[in-house]
């Protein structure tokens, strides 16, 4: 392995560490976007429970806020709810804003990954031919040593961009569709909460 890199010369240096990157980052939003992190199951029955009972003041509300993102957007909408539906829509939409930020962190990082590694490569194959036809030009063609030192490296610098590039792009876009999923579910339960809250049947 450590002869390969070296043979795809410096610029492997960093498609290696595009790749660790990409790595990193697609594991730990993994981590970060569980289910049972962002919107826990039993959280909007707890919230609805707490207020049917008049359960719920300052202390749980500051619980709720700080135990999961959708929390956090619950407490906002719930804080605001005094002031109307309309208050309590607005609120939820900025704090969903907010929350969508925090779970789309280092995905850019990820997708900047997946376009410039493939470049990296490219970067790499011309540096190889460069390398190829300075060889040819001052040796001629017959140092066979020269030329396949310059096409090795021009094929491993792509190959290994590649090799980064490609699953870069899939974990990126899976992790996107998975933040825009629990997005949905997180506009679906606020909206019943709204609902709950602002029903003709609880105004009366």
């Amino acid at each position: 392995m450590f002869e390969i890199i070296r043979a795809g010369g410096w610029l492997m240096i960093p498609i290696i560490l595009c790749s660790v990157l990409a790595i990193a980052i697609t594991v730990e939003r993994y981590w970060a976007l569980r289910m049972s992190r962002i919107m826990p199951k039993d959280q909007l029955p707890k919230v609805w429970m707490w207020i049917k009972n008049h359960e719920l003041d300052g202390t749980k509300l500051k619980e709720l806020k700080s135990s999961s993102l959708f929390g956090y957007v619950l407490s906002a909408g719930i804080a605001a709810s005094k002031h109307g539906r309309d208050a309590m829509k607005d609120a939820i939409q900025e704090a969903g804003n907010h929350a969508a930020h925090d779970m789309e962190k280092f995905l850019s990082t990820l997708g900047t990954i997946a376009a410039i590694s493939p470049l990296l490569g490219l970067l790499g194959t011309v540096f190889g031919m460069i390398e190829v036809f300075t060889a040819i030009m001052i040796q001629g063609t017959g140092n066979t040593g020269v030329l396949a030192g310059g096409i090795s490296q021009a094929l491993i610098t792509t190959a290994a961009g590649l090799s980064v590039a490609i699953p870069a792009l899939i974990f990126h876009r899976a992790l996107t569709r998975r933040v825009d999923e629990l997005l949905i579910n997180m506009e679906q339960n606020s909206a019943r909460l709204v609902d709950a809250l602002h029903s003709d049947s609880n105004v009366s």
